[in-house]
């Protein structure tokens, strides 16, 4: 019996140690992201998720000719967003944001954004330090 009970422990404590290791793993800004390639643009917001490990903006952006492109804007994580002035109300479907970030390494229409300005001149940090993302504008 007790060799069956120290089995259970020793599996309990290799799992528990694969799990902290696994959510400890967390991309880096410089993996998908390009410091040189800096993206400015007013757009609507279509849509929020508030989800681990980055939430994420999803915004239309209507170009000069008229057409439109749906941007997805990584922001840092929920609880962050939340002890800088977040709510769940603060970004709904149909408000208007200027978004400061920078584009994707790969060229899609995905940004890691730095901070958010609304209309009325209100401003909202988005940035993770701590994931190698500029602090400030090169």
């Amino acid at each position: 019996m007790r060799i069956k009970f120290v089995s259970i422990i020793r599996s309990v404590g290799i799992i528990f140690f694969l799990g902290i290791t696994t959510t400890k793993a967390h991309h880096s800004f410089a993996a998908e992201f390009d410091a040189n390639q800096p993206v400015n643009f007013t757009g609507t917001v279509t849509r929020m998720q508030w989800t681990n490990p980055h939430a994420w903006i999803h915004v239309d952006v209507t170009q000069s000719d008229g057409t439109v492109e749906s941007w997805a804007i990584e922001a840092g994580t929920v609880n962050v967003l939340f002890r800088r002035g977040f709510t769940k109300d603060s970004l709904q479907p149909g408000t208007e944001i200027v978004v400061d970030g920078y584009r994707a390494k790969d060229g899609s229409n995905r940004a890691n954004g730095r901070e958010l300005s609304f209309p009325d001149g209100r401003t909202l940090f988005l940035y993770s330090p701590g994931t190698g993302a500029p602090s400030e504008r090169p």
